[in-house]
């Protein structure tokens, strides 16, 4: 941590991806990486849960809020100050909104990744999209104190 930086900064990393299996791993990639630029290091708790619940958030995009010829887009947030990390995913189908299912079985195929955010996240949720149809399903993680969100300069993902 540097004390020039403000307290106050916000890391933020935002992309759209094809609604394709291929884009919901490569969106979970890229929010791995911003996570250990930002100071939630590569096998740490904090990084295994925001990934995990980012990659039920995109496999979730791709599944069933697909829509032919649009993609799905991911915003990741990371801030400092109240060391919350923020997961937001933006689909174009509105009409499909998140449920939690308490009918999944070891048989299904569906209902238990929106149980693993609930449990892994501190909160979730859901709202429409504001600038045109779809609609966002978002969580937050607040990181424990062995994982630190840096203050320390900008973040930009690989090339």
């Amino acid at each position: 941590m540097t004390a020039t930086q403000s307290p106050h900064t916000v890391h933020q990393f935002t992309m759209r991806f094809s609604s394709t299996p291929r884009g919901a791993r490569l969106a979970r990639r890229m929010c791995e990486h911003c996570l250990d630029a930002w100071g939630v290091p590569y096998d740490s708790d904090a990084h295994d849960v925001v990934t995990l619940v980012a990659a039920e958030l995109c496999a979730n995009a791709v599944q069933h809020g697909h829509v032919a010829g649009r993609d799905f887009r991911v915003r990741l947030t990371a801030t400092p100050a109240t060391r919350t990390v923020r997961i937001e995913v933006t689909d174009t189908r509105g009409e499909s909104v998140p449920r939690l299912s308490t009918t999944a079985t070891d048989d299904g195929e569906g209902g238990r990744g929106l149980l693993l955010v609930a449990a892994l996240a501190d909160r979730w949720g859901y709202a429409p999209r504001p600038d045109g149809p779809g609609k966002t399903v978002w969580a937050e993680y607040t990181v424990d104190t062995g994982a630190t969100v840096a203050r320390s300069g900008p973040s930009t993902p690989p090339s």
